[in-house]
Formats: C-alpha cells, structure tokens, sequence
C-alpha cells in the first residue's frame, strides 16, 4: 500500500498546484468584485473552491496510501489584470499547466507500475478536459465581445449563473 518517494514526491507537488491555483482564483474573484462585475467573481469563487476539493483529493489520496503530505510555500497570487479577457486567458493558462501537471504525474507512476494512482488520476484526467473547456469558452466568448459593454455585462451576468457542479 506505499507509495513511492517519487510519486509521493510529485503528488505533494500537484497538491501544492492546486492550492496555489485555488489562491490565484480568488485573487482573480478579487479582480472582478473591485469592478463590479459579481457574476465573474462567482465564477471565480467557485473555480477557488473547486481546487480546493482537487487539493483534497490529492492530500486524502496520499495518506490513503500511506504516503506524507508536505505543503510547500505558495507564492503570491497575480492581483492585476488589463481586463477581463486576460484574467480568463491567464485563467486558462492556469488550467493548461495543471493538466501537464497531472500527465506528468501519470507518466511518472505509469513508469513507476504504480497502477493505483493511474487509476486514481483517470478522474483528473477527465475533470481537466471540462476546466480548459470551461475557460476557453469564456476566452472566446469575450473576445467576441471585444469593447462591446453591453456584451460584456451579458457575459458577467451569464457566468453569475454558473452553479457549483459545473
């Protein structure tokens, strides 16, 4: 039931990511709340709260299998942006890097035979196709709004919609 240092290792490190991804979501929630756009921050609370059930997931996985959670320090998140299309683009940057994140940890214990954690990641796997979806659907859609106000207030209002499972 142990798991390897190097898995161990890189889970500690997906851990790490996660929370850090969680820490930048709020930042960019922070973003949109001092603009008085709500429905992108909503968006963004629950993207935050959405990594953190993924760092969870992670941190539970490792003790389960008897491995060791160490945090590791996190830096400050990026509390600026030009506008809501490049919160969205470094959003979905975000989210590309994650999922390299999580192949790398699936290679590492598919080389390892480390079959459980493959199992293990085949949820992550899935869930990251629907994060970069998400996001990139969001990046398009603001770029066909361009300088349009009324389109962007459209777009905010329609992310204000999004719910907690999404």
């Amino acid at each position: 039931m142990n798991i390897t240092q190097p898995v161990q290792d890189i889970i500690n490190r997906q851990i790490n990511m996660e929370f850090n991804s969680a820490y930048s979501y709020l930042a960019m929630a922070a973003y949109f709340e001092s603009r008085a756009l709500q429905g992108f921050a909503k968006w963004m609370r629950l993207q935050s709260e959405e990594e953190n059930v993924h760092a969870m997931k992670f941190f539970d996985y490792l003790h389960d299998r008897g491995g060791q959670v160490t945090l590791l320090e996190m830096p400050k998140p990026r509390i600026d942006f030009s506008s809501p299309l490049e919160v969205f683009q470094v959003s979905l940057d975000q989210e590309e890097k994650v999922t390299a994140s999580i192949y790398d940890i699936y290679e590492l214990a598919h080389n390892e035979r480390d079959y459980a954690t493959v199992s293990f990641l085949k949820w992550f796997n899935d869930e990251q196709v629907e994060e970069e979806r998400s996001a990139a659907d969001m990046v398009q859609r603001l770029e066909l709004a361009g300088d349009n106000p009324e389109a962007l207030l459209l777009l905010d209002q329609m992310a204000g919609q999004r719910s907690a499972a999404e």
